[in-house]
């Protein structure tokens, strides 16, 4: 009789133990659960991450893409500052107008070509202007050959037009008095 007794208290307990199993798997997955389930990371946790995740994305694109237009206008309007400036640095050619009387004084690496018109150079010392095109050099007072390139290579050069009007492509500093 004792294994008896000892069997329906063993059947019992194991009834009781299927019971509070069964019943906390029905309420499981839920904040209050301390064990987390996959239904618990798939419906609730997960979801969070990624919407957190998302906003801080478009918080952070919306950012940079501020931060990368101010970047491509302060460089526009250093690139237009540049060029528009009359005596300013160039990457590319500029074309430049010269009424007879005015004077165009040329920086070290300044490049020029007469377009239209006649004009010379006045210099202190020589070689007043390279040609590039030929691979001379201009003497102080000579004139300047139509479609050559020229490049000043040393300080304190100046343009004079002989004519009334002249155009010129220019690359690199000059000022015009």
């Amino acid at each position: 009789m004792k294994t008896s007794k000892r069997w329906a208290a063993l059947a019992s307990a194991l009834v009781l133990t299927g019971v509070l199993v069964s019943g906390s798997v029905a309420v499981s997955g839920d904040e209050n659960d301390p064990l987390v389930t996959m239904s618990y990371l798939d419906r609730v946790a997960l979801p969070k991450v990624v919407s957190q995740v998302e906003d801080n994305m478009v918080v952070r694109q919306k950012e940079l893409e501020k931060s990368f237009a101010d970047q491509v206008a302060k460089y526009k309007a250093e690139v237009n500052g540049a060029v528009g400036s009359q005596g300013g640095q160039s990457a590319s050619f500029t074309l430049v107008t010269l009424k007879k009387g005015q004077t165009m004084a040329l920086d070290v690496g300044c490049e020029l070509m007469l377009r239209i018109g006649s004009a010379s150079v006045s210099a202190g010392s020589g070689p007043a202007l390279i040609d590039t095109t030929t691979g001379g050099s201009l003497s102080s007072g000579a004139a300047m050959a139509a479609n050559h390139l020229y490049m000043s290579t040393i300080a304190d050069r100046v343009l004079k037009p002989s004519s009334d009007t002249v155009k010129l492509l220019v690359r690199g500093g000059y000022t015009v008095k």
